[in-house]
């Protein structure tokens, strides 16, 4: 068959995908470092929430291969990619119950860092929401389910060198490029500008929230009393 070679991934998509990686690799080491570097932690992860924010509403309103609706691993589709492999443009079924299963244990990383704390100096941007009983419960979730994401992030990767190896298709190129060389299959249409307007500025949203900026100051500590000399 001749080959033809189509337009898979816009710009918003792979600038999500490669600041993510860079967001969730920068997020690992800081958390494991610690120190001084917990600081950097919660300005990376506040940046996460507009990272996640922009792809849940690109998924929406980005360009066909972007759309939740055109790689949603439904059970159908699942069972026929175990039948007879994947025939699409895009996420193959499995492919995108590992991006779902992503968005979602960074979600519950988000979350839950966005009001913990280390016990020493730290606390996150929204932990006066919920108060110390809370925030414990939520950094507890917080140091356990980053086991789990770094676990998803191991398979994922492997997943793209068997394809490379094995299956000899190069998933990579295409999230550098945009192009893809396919049998069959059309360029992805929309996510025009207005689309990615209103997905940065939902973006731009989510970061205030998550910086806690918003939150009242809080009341100063009451002034020292003096201790009488005699």
């Amino acid at each position: 068959m001749n080959s033809k070679k189509i337009r898979v991934w816009d710009l918003p998509t792979r600038l999500f995908h490669w600041l993510l990686v860079l967001a969730v690799l920068a997020l690992v080491v800081t958390g494991k470092v610690g120190g001084n570097l917990i600081d950097w932690h919660g300005r990376i992860g506040v940046g996460l929430a507009g990272l996640i924010a922009f792809r849940l509403v690109w998924g929406v309103a980005g360009s066909t291969y972007a759309r939740f609706g055109q790689f949603f691993p439904t059970p159908a589709r699942i069972s026929a990619y175990l039948r007879r492999g994947h025939r699409g443009v895009g996420h193959n079924p499995l492919g995108a119950l590992s991006v779902f299963a992503l968005l979602g244990l960074l979600s519950i990383q988000l979350l839950t860092g966005l009001v913990a704390n280390d016990d020493i100096a730290f606390v996150g941007p929204l932990f006066d929401l919920v108060g110390r009983d809370l925030s414990n419960v939520a950094t507890g979730w917080h140091k356990a389910v980053v086991n789990l994401l770094i676990l998803l992030v191991a398979l994922h990767i492997a997943a793209i060198v068997f394809y490379a190896r094995v299956k000899k298709d190069n998933l990579v190129k295409p999230m550098l490029t945009g192009w893809k060389e396919v049998n069959e299959g059309e360029t992805a249409q929309g996510g025009g500008w207005l689309a990615l307007l209103v997905a940065l500025a939902i973006a731009g949203l989510a970061v205030y929230l998550a910086s806690g900026s918003w939150l009242p100051e809080p009341p100063p500590p009451p002034p020292a009393v003096e201790t009488p000399a005699w």
